[in-house]
């Protein structure tokens, strides 16, 4: 009993550094493809434009994945399926190490993308199995480990891919993915006492069809052109399929997202920053990456190498984690609802000072490092609020679709950067002018007062209208209350009536 009880504690002690563990190699793995793209074109004898494929197959995958993943792992099957979507992953990973070939390494990256939908079930796992306080912080920090995972994937995949090759660098996401399923399979709970729900089938065909539209379109929008008509003609169809998704769902009895918790404010909220927030986040660190490997000779730029330009972002992950600690100390002086707003601002102060100072190395560095704390406090605080929002067995399918939106901002903020960069591209010319980065960043700049604006604004509009709907409620119960107080009345008077005439 006591043997049984001491492997039960150490596997609660290891349950947070596991999930934490598992979610940052999801996000380092969905990385991989981002700095090995022009060696993956060389190797492989394929273009840039087919090599991106690495990259955005990943994330088309792990779009539709998200979601299904979440609604599964609401259910009993909450374990199962997390270690099934993990082994894929180191399925994928070995799939793309092998050197099989550039269709082995898209099926693998495919796989790989699988992986995405893992930090929602992780973050569902530490609300079920650890106390309030916990639970709380738990869950904060997975949900900046998948911010923090990017700073770290690109400076080491990066460094292994320029020093032992391509395969060497998807063979280090297989080593450090199956040592990640491992310890999942140790130490993850199991979950039984949940309701077993159909899949709705049919809203994950939808959703992933207009999502695979969409994603496409952001992310083939520059090398398609984009007042082509094909853009626009996948565009358009996503955007139909995309309506006729949100139909279903409010019909069905057991939707895959279940979009009447966007009438909470709270969940709302969280939604919609969570969407313009990864746009402003993926934006500059997509300038960042490009302005610090722009040869100098084009005026601008450091010409540093694809492991500098990776470094770079390491002070972004530091103060990203870093703000994990901040957060609380945040909402207990100020308040929980203060604290996205704030992030906000410090995210917008790390878009200004690229504005004004981006022509040394260590600005670049600084740059990062007050992204990754606005960006961490931000996205730290959204799951937390989403998990008290929503009932137990919803909070795999809301942070999931959170997670979802936030996927379609990254896809968004790159390709919004290199929409803005190619507008300054001179005919005949590779490269854009510096100009380029300056109007790129005042976009930046506007996302973030939008962001800020709209964590501020749409919590009181939603509570504005709550109060509007208690109050008519309100004035209909009078009216109920008046018009059976008058009926019982005109009851009474025959009564009395025929009494007196007695």
């Amino acid at each position: 009993m006591e043997t049984r009880t001491g492997l039960s504690t150490r596997r609660e002690r290891a349950l947070v550094p596991v999930l934490v563990f598992l979610s940052a190699v999801v996000a380092v793995i969905s990385s991989l493809g981002a700095p090995m793209i022009p060696t993956i074109a060389a190797v492989d004898h394929v273009s840039l434009a087919e090599a991106q494929w690495s990259l955005t197959v990943t994330m088309l995958v792990g779009a539709v994945a998200t979601p299904v993943l979440g609604r599964l792992g609401d259910g009993p099957a909450h374990r199962t399926v997390t270690l099934t979507a993990a082994a894929m992953v180191v399925v994928g990973s070995v799939l793309a190490a092998l050197p099989l070939g550039f269709g082995s390494l898209i099926a693998g990256r495919a796989l790989q993308g699988v992986g995405v939908g893992l930090t929602p079930l992780a973050i569902a796992t530490a609300r079920d199995a650890l106390p309030g306080a916990a639970s709380r912080s738990a869950v904060g920090l997975l949900s900046i480990t998948t911010v923090a995972g990017v700073g770290l994937g690109y400076p080491i995949t990066g460094l292994i891919a320029q020093s032992f090759g391509i395969h060497a660098a998807f063979w280090f996401g297989a080593v450090i993915s199956a040592l990640a399923l491992a310890l999942a399979v140790l130490v993850l709970p199991p979950t039984t006492d949940r309701e077993r729900r159909p899949l709705d089938t049919l809203g994950a065909v939808l959703l992933g069809l207009a999502l695979v539209g969409l994603l496409l379109v952001l992310s083939e929008g520059e090398s398609w052109g984009w007042g082509s008509a094909r853009l626009w003609t996948v565009a358009g169809v996503s955007v139909l399929l995309l309506v006729c998704w949100v139909r279903h769902e409010l019909r069905t009895a057991h939707p895959l997202v279940e979009l009447r918790s966007l009438t909470n404010p709270v969940v709302l909220t969280a939604d919609v920053a969570g969407l313009i927030a990864g746009v402003g986040m993926y934006l500059l660190l997509s300038l960042v990456i490009r302005y610090v490997q722009t040869p100098t000779g084009t005026g601008y730029g450091l010409g540093a190498s694809v492991v500098v330009a990776g470094l770079v972002l390491l002070p972004f992950s530091a103060l990203s984690l870093l703000s994990n600690k901040v957060v609380p100390t945040l909402a207990r002086r100020t308040s929980s609802a203060l604290v996205l707003p704030l992030g906000c601002v410090v995210s917008l102060i790390s878009v200004l000072f690229f504005l004004f100072a981006r022509n040394h190395l260590w600005e670049h560095l600084v740059v990062m490092g007050i992204a990754g704390l606005g960006v961490g406090c931000t996205f730290a605080v959204m799951p937390g609020l989403i998990v008290n929002a929503v009932p137990a067995d919803e909070v795999g399918s809301a942070v999931s679709f959170n997670q979802l939106l936030r996927t379609v901002g990254y896809s968004a903020g790159s390709a919004l950067c290199g929409a803005v960069l190619q507008a300054h591209t001179a005919p005949g010319r590779l490269l854009p002018a510096d100009s380029g980065y300056r109007d790129a960043a005042l976009i930046g700049c506007a996302v973030w007062v939008v962001t800020g604006l709209t964590t501020i604004v749409l919590p009181r509009l939603s509570a504005a209208t709550a109060a509007r709907k208690g109050a008519r409620v309100d004035e209909e119960l009078m009216v109920e209350e008046s018009i059976a107080d008058s009926v019982a009345g005109e009851a009474e008077v025959p009564v009395l009536r025929a009494g007196a005439e007695r």
